[in-house]
């Protein structure tokens, strides 16, 4: 590693700033649609409920990774670090290509587009067809240090 610090065992993929702006017409159209006939009072209404629809429709984006316990979770779904049998950072500059003719499709995607990085998680589990997972993080690097340590301490363990 480069000397930047350990992987801390979790992050959040919040969308990007212009994602968040390009919402700001919802919250607008919530005013304005029930403004001409049903009042300020609705009007206001409308804002506020399209606010928190918008919000929450924002949050569901943010997924999370964490690494802890033998298990690296990414969102809802969960892998057991057991299985993991190699791990290679995707930079910004090859991500592309990783995620198009690169790509294998029983793959299981977790992609953020406003994500630049990734790591490619290759997996050794006899009971499941899916070669790797492919991963959006902001530190490539520092994940991927982080789940081969993770294996080796496992496999180590075992």
């Amino acid at each position: 590693m480069d000397g930047a610090p350990a992987w801390d065992g979790t992050e959040r993929w919040w969308p990007a700033v212009t994602t968040w702006l390009s919402c700001v017409p919802l919250v607008v159209a919530g005013w304005l649609v029930p403004l001409p006939v049903f009042g300020y009072r609705a009007a206001a209404v409308g804002a506020v409920v399209a606010a928190v629809l918008t919000l929450a429709a924002l949050a569901s984006l943010s997924w999370r990774t964490r690494l802890a316990d033998g298990v690296f979770q990414v969102g809802r779904a969960r892998l057991p670090v057991s299985v993991i049998s190699g791990v290679d950072p995707v930079p910004a500059a090859q991500r592309r290509a990783a995620l198009g003719p690169g790509l294998d499709a029983r793959a299981h995607l977790a992609i953020r587009s406003w994500v630049p990085s990734a790591v490619r998680i290759h997996l050794d589990d006899p009971r499941d067809p899916t070669p790797y997972w492919m991963v959006s993080t902001r530190h490539p690097e520092r994940l991927a240090a982080a789940l081969r340590a993770a294996a080796e301490t496992t496999k180590a363990a075992t």
